[in-house]
């Protein structure tokens, strides 16, 4: 279900009897629009094919994709941020193809507030060892899918005890993701997160990104396990995602952590505006 144009954000778009709606047996990208185009779109694009492949789930070519994005990205205001989401489902249950679209919106307020003002995290046990993922492809670590309602449980516990994110551990004592971020985080002049092969975490657009230009900063990068403790210790902790960007982890369960000066050169460098004072 592709090239129906652009139409208003309240038109029925999706059947009732879609696969994605039905059993969250899909996909999707977020892209961070900047300059009214979106961002890293080749490296989003290569993750979906991976997950696509994964999943056995049919895509149309990179180039219907690409067209996709760029009508929906037509008009958008340079000087505005957006979120630009693309979706892929399996489409409607007897068959006929999968369903993709894509929507645009502005930034939410409290993502440019989370750059500013960084954010409070408490752990939470995701009930799993580390490596329990690795080579169980049917747990689905490492993918993008439709499928949110534990990441939304945990967002909701958030809000209702007072933090404004989780972070996710394992039952051996390791720190693994947010519901919608990467974890990242600064010692002794390495740029760290943890390693999605090893672990079955989303292996994250932005952080890839800002791993590979650490050296910009004088810094060395490494994927790492880590526990809460270390965190700690830190010279500066943050989630990283899409459109968020950055934001720097304040508290961590119920302990602040301190200020760390590098946030904003880690902002700059990965092109985010400064937020508002």
């Amino acid at each position: 279900m592709l090239g129906r144009g652009v139409v208003p954000a309240g038109e029925p778009l999706i059947r009732a009897d879609d696969r994605g709606v039905l059993r969250g047996d899909g996909l999707f990208e977020t892209m961070h629009v900047r300059g009214g185009r979106p961002w890293l779109v080749d490296e989003h694009l290569a993750r979906l094919g991976r997950a696509a492949q994964a999943l056995d789930l049919p895509l149309p070519g990179a180039g219907e994709l690409r067209e996709l994005l760029d009508t929906a990205c037509a008009g958008w205001p340079a000087g505005t941020e957006g979120a630009l989401r693309l979706v892929c489902t399996r489409g409607p249950e007897g068959g006929g193809g999968p369903t993709v679209y894509a929507t645009l919106s502005g930034v939410p307020a409290v993502s440019r507030r989370a750059r500013r003002d960084g954010i409070r995290v408490a752990t939470l046990p995701l009930g799993v060892a580390a490596d329990a993922r690795t080579g169980r492809p049917w747990l689905l670590g490492g993918l993008k899918t439709t499928s949110y309602g534990l990441s939304e449980a945990a967002r909701r516990w958030a809000a209702g005890n007072g933090v404004d994110d989780v972070l996710w551990t394992s039952t051996d004592g390791y720190a693994l993701e947010g519901p919608t971020a990467n974890l990242v985080w600064l010692a002794a002049g390495v740029l760290c997160t943890v390693p999605a092969e090893e672990t079955g975490i989303l292996p994250g657009v932005t952080v890839d990104w800002l791993l590979r230009h650490a050296d910009e900063l004088g810094w060395t990068a490494a994927h790492r396990l880590v526990t809460p403790a270390e965190l700690h210790t830190a010279d500066g902790v943050w989630f990283s995602s899409s459109v968020r960007g950055l934001a720097e982890i304040r508290e961590l369960d119920g302990v602040p952590l301190p200020v760390s000066p590098h946030t904003a050169a880690l902002r700059d460098l990965l092109g985010f505006p400064a937020p508002p004072g």
